[in-house]
């Protein structure tokens, strides 16, 4: 585990740069779990003047992730995404956004996991859902999300740099960041799989 402990250092030394990284990553295809809720709390927490660009950043970022789930959503179309979503699940999905594809967009912006963001987003536009208006609400709402959560940094802020200063912090990072690099690799194979086998 060691190895992740410089490059948990590194997501926060990069400053306003890293909520973009982390929000292009965790708003695509890969598994990142309050990666980027947790990155802007810390660094709201530390830096309590740079909250206007965190929010920005972490917003862009997570638009620019969601753009390109879009294009690879919209390529492999509603089969690809019945894939790996299974179908069961697809379907329910396909009932549930329907004409109601906004809110659903929305929700999946605002709310935590285990809502099933990246699922709602590819369906979204499988199902050729307006890509700029995909993209708009999602980087509302995101905003939204991050500006609630910066301003709990703000209430909290001394208790959360109390903890992630503490080593166990630090190791408990360091394997959820391993647990997320395994579980975006199988989720990029499955991607690579099937955008690759709607190609040919």
């Amino acid at each position: 585990m060691k190895f992740f402990l410089p490059l948990l250092h590194f997501i926060f030394s990069i400053g306003y740069f890293g909520p973009l990284l982390m929000g292009v990553l965790d708003s695509s295809f890969l598994v990142l779990p309050f990666g980027n809720d947790i990155l802007v709390v810390g660094l709201v927490a530390h830096n309590h003047h740079g909250i206007p660009l965190y929010v920005l950043s972490a917003a862009c970022g997570s638009t620019l992730g969601v753009f390109m789930l879009a294009l690879v959503s919209r390529k492999i179309g509603e089969e690809g995404i019945s894939k790996l979503a299974g179908k069961k699940r697809y379907e329910k999905l396909k009932n549930h956004i329907g004409s109601h594809a906004g809110p659903a967009i929305a929700l999946g912006g605002l709310a935590p996991p285990p809502f099933p963001f990246t699922m709602v987003i590819a369906a979204a536009a499988a199902l050729d859902y307006s890509l700029w208006k995909l993209l708009a609400i999602n980087f509302v709402t995101r905003a939204c999300r991050f500006a609630l959560l910066s301003w709990l940094a703000l209430k909290f802020g001394q208790q959360v740099m109390g903890i992630a200063k503490s080593k166990p912090f630090e190791w408990a990072m360091a394997a959820f960041i391993f647990l997320c690099i395994v579980g975006s690799a199988y989720s990029l194979w499955r991607w690579f799989r099937h955008s690759r086998a709607r190609g040919e």
